[in-house]
């Protein structure tokens, strides 16, 4: 294992706001090796097993020795979006990847929920009505975030299946990667931009990872369409997150208009 390289960059979330379109397209890029599967999960899930076990997953020293030589860049990384949710994993990686690159893909809170909700249902992990489930959410997840960073051992199945509105409260989630990596090493980038606009977002995601410019032939979007929800549910949504939102505004110095009920940036 010490043969092998560690990741440059990590896509840390969030999940269902774009991460395997995001990564489909960088691994596509000549001048990264992607890792041998998207969701390593070390940081959060798997950090027991060791670096070594983390190393497997990536390309051989060799390798980046050779495109060196040749004057070219290869770079690795990784998708794991429980990371940016996971109490552990900004303190994790900080520690084995202190000049690793990161990026943060953020959707409409509200549309990321129900999203999940969904995502949950399919997988067999959720058998309520969406209404319900958030109803449930905090009696699920008492208690569960201070096991995770009582017992660096503890895994919640909870905590990553059941975290409708709390996966959305993205302000404390950025505060706390910030406490461990200094801004101009995090990349925060809309969902709905990049599905709007994916070649140039990805020319920007290139440039912070200090890749040369690239067109790349584009992956399709699998942008879903939100449907389903009732107007009351969304309304109740929209309140709970317009100050968790307004807070990550302040964080980031930018706003995106998601307390509009729509996916246009302002």
């Amino acid at each position: 294992s010490g043969l092998r390289v560690l990741p440059d960059f990590l896509i840390v979330g969030a999940q269902r706001a774009g991460t395997t379109y995001l990564y489909n397209n960088l691994a596509a890029h000549p001048c990264v090796a992607p890792a041998l599967t998207k969701e390593v999960h070390f940081f959060d899930v798997w950090f027991g097993r060791g670096l070594g076990w983390y190393r497997q997953f990536f390309p051989l020293r060799a390798q980046r020795a050779f495109w060196r030589l040749r004057g070219r860049t290869l770079l690795a990384g990784e998708a794991s979006p429980y990371y940016m949710f996971h109490p552990h994993a900004p303190r994790r990686a900080a520690a084995t990847l202190p000049n690793a690159r990161l990026i943060a893909l953020l959707r409409n809170p509200v549309d990321r929920a129900f999203s999940h909700y969904n995502h949950s249902r399919r997988r067999g992990f959720e058998t309520l009505a969406f209404a319900e489930a958030l109803a449930q959410e905090d009696a699920r997840l008492a208690g569960e975030e201070q096991r995770l960073i009582a017992d660096e051992r503890y895994v919640s199945d909870a905590h990553q299946n059941f975290s409708y509105r709390a996966r959305g409260v993205y302000a404390d989630q950025v505060a706390r990667w910030l406490q461990y990596f200094p801004r101009d090493q995090l990349l925060v980038v809309p969902s709905e931009r990049m599905y709007a606009d994916p070649a140039g977002e990805l020319g920007r995601i290139f440039a912070f990872l200090g890749l040369p410019a690239w067109q790349p032939e584009l992956r399709p979007s699998r942008a879903p369409a939100y449907t389903g929800m009732d107007a009351d549910t969304r309304r109740s949504l929209h309140e709970f997150f317009a100050p968790h939102n307004a807070r990550l505004y302040d964080l980031l110095g930018t706003r995106y208009d998601w307390d509009e009920d729509d996916d246009t940036e302002r």
